[in-house]
């Protein structure tokens, strides 16, 4: 059962990590608000791909919580019916919930599709939970992570409905995007536990200890910061247009500055790491992973600024710097006391 858990487990994460990117995708499309509901789209279990599925029709039946598109507004439907020649705005209250309307089938179902890896995701860690129960008499720590991660997937989801609900606001997004980091560490923490010291990486050296809880620090404020630098862009997105993207950066505020020059800290303390690793002679994949994921972190960082938003520069990104907090995060977990 023990392989089980690891396959459950390892799995789980990489699906993961596939909502972190799915949801940057829906970010960078301006997508969220492709369903206005949450967990349904438009009332349907399956989006609409047309607008006509969404407008009025006469000698129709229609499904109570079906939303539709009426005088640039939505409306949904209070119970069960059948339309007849006229629309009778009495079967009909007005989804207040946010004032949004417009409708794009392409962003509808990028952000559907995120909604379903999320549950498939899901799916999976409810799975580790039950492949935990068999572990318990050998690492009952196992079981009470594997619940964790569950309540926090069940938390990742209600958190995705007030983000729907309060038409993308800006703290909820945050809050979203730290959470995600937060089950991303419990599912390493569980491969850790359940597969041991597999590549005896034994960090007994004070300098490197406090080096690389700093390290690990330093890269959930980034992400954190990062996260705000994105908001602004989605304001400039809602200001400029998609067509626009070199004005997507017009006046940056304090956020950008700030995540740009950090960056070079996040170099420095992950090159000095670098060469103490080499120094005392210790397991250098990880760390050659680290610096190679900050390169291409850079680089990708450099291609936005310069080359204005090249196409799926900003997914990449962050799921480049979710892969470096992970990384560092496993390396953190080796610490050993001497």
């Amino acid at each position: 059962m023990k392989k089980q858990f690891t396959i459950a487990s390892k799995a789980s994460l990489v699906l993961v990590l596939l909502v972190i990117l799915a949801g940057s995708l829906v970010r960078m499309t301006g997508s969220g608000m492709g369903c206005p509901d949450w967990p349904k789209c438009f009332g349907y279990f399956i989006p609409p791909t047309d607008v006509s599925q969404i407008e009025w029709k006469s000698n129709t039946n229609f499904k109570k919580g079906i939303i539709i598109k009426f005088e640039e507004r939505l409306i949904f439907a209070k119970e069960d019916f059948k339309s007849g020649s006229f629309i009778d705005l009495n079967n009909w209250n007005d989804y207040t919930k946010h004032n949004y309307s417009d409708f794009d089938p392409v962003k509808t179902w990028i952000e559907f599709l995120n909604r379903l890896i999320g549950v498939v995701a899901g799916l999976a860690t409810l799975s580790m939970l039950f492949l935990s129960i068999s572990l318990w008499k050998k690492k009952k720590t196992i079981f009470f992570i594997s619940l964790a991660i569950v309540l926090g997937m069940g938390f990742q989801a209600w958190l995705g409905k007030l983000v729907v609900d309060s038409n993308l606001a800006p703290y909820k997004i945050t809050t979203h995007m730290l959470m995600a980091l937060i089950i991303v560490s419990l599912l390493i923490y569980s491969i850790f536990l359940i597969k041991g010291n597999t590549y005896n990486i034994v960090v007994q050296n004070n300098s490197l200890k406090i080096l690389i809880v700093f390290s690990v620090l330093i890269s959930l404020i980034q992400i954190t910061v990062g996260t705000q630098v994105r908001e602004f862009v989605d304001i400039q997105y809602e200001s400029f247009g998609p067509e626009k993207k070199e004005m997507w950066l017009t006046n940056p505020n304090f956020y950008f500055y700030f995540h740009r020059s950090f960056s070079i800290l996040i170099f420095l303390v992950n090159l000095i790491l670098f060469y103490l690793a080499y120094r005392k002679k210790m397991y250098l994949g990880i760390i050659e992973k680290i610096m190679f994921i900050i390169f291409l972190e850079i680089v990708v960082g450099i291609a936005m600024y310069y080359g204005d938003f090249p196409l799926l520069s900003q997914p990449i990104h962050l799921i480049l710097a979710t892969l470096l907090f992970s990384y560092q995060f496993y390396w953190m977990l080796h610490i050993r006391r001497v």
